[in-house]
C-alpha cells in the first residue's frame, strides 16, 4: 500500500508498537493519527486522572515522532465520521490500529469497518496490548479458564513473542497537515483535575522500567505488600495508556531474571504472575461479559447489600476510622493511585464491613485511578468481594487491623497520609481507639462500624444466597 493511517489509541508509542510496526512494513508512508472523541475522553465516567495521563501521553508521543521525521495529526470528534474523510484527505488506502478489549470499544470497532469498507478503505486490527488474546489459552476441553493457576500455568508453556522494532526514522516529510488542539487540560471538558498524577509518555515508561528490572524486581516478591516502600514497578499507568508494550516489559524481565541468584528467582516469577492476571482478567471479561453489569457467579447477584450513604461518603473520603483504610482512600484521592495489597484491604472494609455493593466502589475506582482499567478494576473488586472467579471466595475477610499492623507495622504510611495520628504509638497507631485518651485529643474519627460485628452479619448475608 502506498499510505496507511496509524490510528493511535491505547498504544502512545512508537517502539514495540504492533500496528505501527506493520504500517511502517507494508506502505510506503504511515500517517499517525490520534483522534480525541467526545465520547470516550469527556463522558460522565471519565476520570480527570486518567485524562490527563492520557493527554500528557500524547504530547510526549507527538514529540517522540517529531524526532523520528513524522507529524502525530490529531482530530476531535467522532471516529466513525473522521477516519474516511481522513483517508480520503491523506490519500489512504487503509486504517491500522491496535485491538482494544472493553465490549463498548469492540462495538464501536465493528461499526468503524463497515462504515471503512463501504467508503472503500481497509480496517486491520493487530494484537498488540497483551500476549495471549480472549481464546488463545483454553482448557483441555476449549473452554476459557476461570481459575487463575491453571490459567497462567497454560500461559507460561507458550513462547512469548519478542518485541516489535522501534518506528525508523524518515527524511522525506509528507505534506503538513493541519491537527486540531487538544484540551489544555481536564477542566476545559468537565472533568478538573484535583490530582497530582505521575508523568505519562513513553520515556518516563522506559525509565520506570530500567530502574524496577535494575533491582527492586529481585525483592518484588516481599516488597510489594508494603505501601511504605517503593517496591512495585508503578508501571500500570503505562500499561493501561499503551506507553510501553509487555513484549518489551517481558523480555526486560527474562533478561532480569537471566542475571538473578536462585533466591532472587521467585520474586522476578511473582512479577510474572503479576502480568498474566492482568490478561486472566480481559479473557473473563470477553468470555463471561455478564460481569459488566453483575456477579461472575450469577447467585451472588441476590445478596442484599447495604445503602448507608454515610458510610459510602466516609469509604471515599478516608474517615471510617480504621488508619489503613483511611491512609489509602486519601492517597487515592490525592494521586489517583493506591497500592495493590491497599486495593485489596479498601474493597474489602466496602463489601464486608460496610457490606455496601462492590460496583458502587468500582465506579468509585474507575473515577479515581489514573490506571483503571475496566478489566482489571471489574476482576480485583469481584475477587475482594467474593463474588468472582476466586476458587473460595466469600469468607476471606480481612481484617483492617491486622492487615495494617503486618503491612505498615511501624504506622509509616498511615502518619504520611493520616497527619492526626501522627504522633501515636506505632503499637496502637491502627488501632487507636485503644487508646482513648489519645483518641479524644485527636480529630480523627471514631470508627464507623466495628469489624468484629459485621464480619458476622457479612457471613450470613453469603450464606443466606448460597
Amino acid at each position: 500500500m502506498k499510505t496507511v493511517i496509524h490510528w493511535f489509541r491505547r498504544d502512545l508509542r512508537v517502539s514495540d508498537n504492533v500496528a505501527l510496526s506493520e504500517a511502517a512494513r507494508r506502505a510506503e508512508r504511515v500517517v499517525p493519527v490520534f483522534i480525541f472523541e467526545d465520547a470516550f475522553h469527556s463522558g460522565p465516567d471519565v476520570g480527570a486522572a486518567r485524562l490527563a495521563f492520557l493527554l500528557q501521553s500524547v504530547e510526549a508521543l507527538r514529540k517522540n515522532l517529531r524526532e523520528l521525521g513524522h507529524e502525530l495529526l490529531v482530530r476531535c470528534g467522532k471516529s466513525e465520521a473522521l477516519l474516511p474523510a481522513l483517508c480520503r484527505e491523506v490519500g489512504a488506502q487503509a486504517v491500522f490500529a491496535n485491538k482494544r478489549y472493553e465490549p463498548y470499544t469492540q462495538r464501536r470497532d465493528e461499526r468503524i469497518t463497515g462504515t471503512l469498507l463501504s467508503a472503500g478503505f481497509g480496517f486491520e486490527l493487530f494484537k498488540d496490548a497483551v500476549i495471549w488474546e480472549e481464546v488463545e489459552v483454553l482448557t483441555q476441553q476449549g473452554k476459557p479458564y476461570t481459575v487463575f493457576t491453571p490459567y497462567s500455568k497454560a500461559w507460561k508453556s507458550k513462547t512469548i513473542p519478542a518485541p516489535r522494532p522501534r518506528l525508523e526514522r524518515i527524511t522525506e516529510k509528507g505534506p503538513v497537515l493541519k491537527s486540531d488542539a487538544l484540551p489544555a487540560s481536564t477542566d476545559e471538558v468537565g472533568h478538573p483535575l484535583k490530582q497530582t498524577i505521575p508523568p505519562g509518555g513513553e520515556r518516563a515508561a522506559l525509565e520506570l522500567l530500567r530502574k524496577f528490572m535494575a533491582g527492586p524486581v529481585y525483592e518484588y516478591g516481599g516488597n510489594r505488600n508494603f505501601p511504605a516502600i517503593d517496591g512495585t514497578s508503578r508501571l500500570s499507568p503505562h500499561l493501561r495508556a499503551g506507553t510501553i508494550g509487555i513484549r518489551t516489559i517481558l523480555t526486560e524481565l527474562k533478561k532480569a531474571r537471566s542475571r538473578a541468584t536462585p533466591s532472587q528467582q521467585p520474586s522476578c516469577d511473582v512479577f510474572l504472575n503479576e502480568l498474566i492476571w492482568r490478561e486472566f482478567y480481559l479473557q473473563v471479561l470477553h468470555n463471561f461479559p455478564h460481569v459488566i453489569k453483575g456477579a461472575f457467579r450469577p447467585e451472588y447477584d441476590r445478596l442484599q447489600w447495604s445503602d448507608n450513604p454515610e458510610h459510602f461518603a466516609a469509604w471515599c473520603e478516608g474517615r471510617t476510622g480504621y488508619p489503613i483504610v483511611d491512609a489509602a482512600m486519601r492517597c487515592l484521592n490525592a494521586t489517583g493511585t493506591m497500592h495493590n495489597r491497599l486495593r485489596m484491604i479498601v474493597a474489602m472494609f466496602l463489601t464486608k464491613d460496610l457490606l455496601i455493593h462492590w460496583q458502587r466502589g468500582e465506579r468509585y475506582f474507575m473515577k479515581q485511578l489514573v490506571d483503571g482499567d475496566m478489566a482489571a478494576n471489574n476482576g480485583g473488586w469481584q475477587w475482594s468481594a467474593g463474588t468472582g472467579t476466586d476458587a473460595a471466595p466469600y469468607f476471606r475477610i480481612f481484617n483492617p487491623v491486622s492487615q495494617g499492623e503486618k503491612f505498615d507495622p511501624e504506622g509509616i504510611f498511615v502518619r504520611r497520609w493520616v497527619p492526626e495520628l501522627a504522633d501515636f504509638p506505632e503499637d496502637i497507631i491502627q488501632q487507636p481507639w485503644e487508646n482513648p485518651f489519645l483518641l479524644g485529643r485527636s480529630i480523627y474519627p471514631s470508627r464507623i462500624v466495628l469489624h468484629e460485628e459485621q464480619r458476622v452479619k457479612c457471613l450470613a448475608m453469603f450464606k443466606v444466597v448460597k
